[in-house]
């Protein structure tokens, strides 16, 4: 007598076993695998319908569905599956792998737009200008608010909207993000303009009686429920908007990025050391902490080589080291 074979977590094709011990694995070194489970859960339902195992011939037929993605998108789906690949070739020789020549190309780096000090300024005026609504009293409050964490912490913009009014400790003025990209958690301690700015919100949110208990939103917007928190798309909308009505415009001529808020952190803090005589090297390492990074290699990343860094460091070199590298007199010897 036979037995079929149990359903594992809801996979059902030839390839279930696989995925599930996969994802265990995964389980077992503490990774969540949300994005991931997804897209395997997806080549799982397409070789149940099929019947058929993973091969060359039904890897092309499921990438074939896949034309709804974007390249970038397309490409990491695609990259799941040939970890899976990699994974299973372990304990089976001639397994099939995928050939990552034939992917979609990764989409070009976006080079990232670091903000004047003016025109942070320039900002935080426009967000002042903003028309309270009624599902966003303090909307002008709360923009300026979300600018300045953005700008002086450097947070993720899902960090932001997380942010819970019990995460701010106002006696050693510290924001606490919690779980957030690798799973990290921080303490952040706010600069004082960051700290005014934060105390002078939760006052307006008391003044007009709306929720300060500690499980209350941050960045809050009043609903039907009595309130929660702004949405990750919703603030990048708001941003957005405060961007065009500030007239900053990148070099190609579009608008800045939420994201370029925390490049533009990370380069002014780099500028700071810089100017302060500080050496930039031997601070990196706090600066990734702070940002939330697993080293400093992560933090490189936000620092793009512009031309305000540049001259510092040019400046840096010249005054250490200019008297060595002086130009002769003409005429005379080297």
């Amino acid at each position: 007598m036979t037995t079929s074979r149990p359903r594992l977590a809801g996979f059902t094709s030839r390839l279930a076993p696989i995925i599930d011990a996969y994802l265990r694995l995964k389980d077992a070194l503490g990774r969540q695998y949300a994005a991931e489970r997804t897209i395997l859960r997806s080549l799982d339902a397409f070789l149940t319908t099929i019947h058929d195992d993973l091969t060359a011939d039904t890897f092309a037929a499921w990438n074939a569905t896949l034309g709804r993605l974007t390249p970038g998108v397309h490409r990491n789906w695609l990259r799941v599956v040939r970890n899976l690949c990699l994974y299973r070739r372990r304990t089976v020789p001639d397994a099939f792998v995928p050939d990552p020549t034939g992917f979609p190309k990764p989409h070009a780096s976006v080079h990232p737009y670091i903000f004047t000090a003016a025109e942070i300024a320039h900002l935080l005026r426009a967000a002042d200008r903003l028309d309270a609504t009624p599902r966003s009293p303090l909307r002008p409050e709360t923009f300026r608010l979300a600018i300045v964490l953005l700008y002086t912490s450097g947070l993720r913009r899902g960090e932001l909207v997380r942010l819970t009014v019990g995460d701010y400790d106002p006696r050693d003025h510290t924001l606490l993000v919690r779980e957030s990209k690798f799973h990290k958690s921080r303490l952040l301690p706010l600069s004082r303009d960051a700290q005014q700015e934060l105390e002078a919100y939760l006052l307006a949110r008391r003044r007009h009686g709306f929720p300060l208990a500690s499980d209350s939103a941050l960045i809050w917007n009043r609903s039907r429920r009595g309130g929660r928190a702004y949405t990750g798309e919703a603030l990048r909308c708001g941003l957005d908007a405060i961007f065009t009505a500030a007239d900053i415009r990148t070099p190609t001529g579009a608008r800045p990025r939420v994201h370029d808020l925390r490049h533009t952190f990370a380069v002014h803090a780099l500028l700071r050391w810089y100017h302060c005589g500080v050496d930039p090297q031997a601070k990196l390492p706090f600066l990734s902490t702070y940002m939330g990074h697993v080293s400093p290699v992560s933090t490189a990343y936000y620092l793009p080589f512009v031309s305000a860094l540049a001259e510092a460091a040019s400046m840096r070199f010249l005054r250490t080291c200019g008297a060595l590298v002086t130009v002769p007199p003409a005429g005379g010897r080297s």
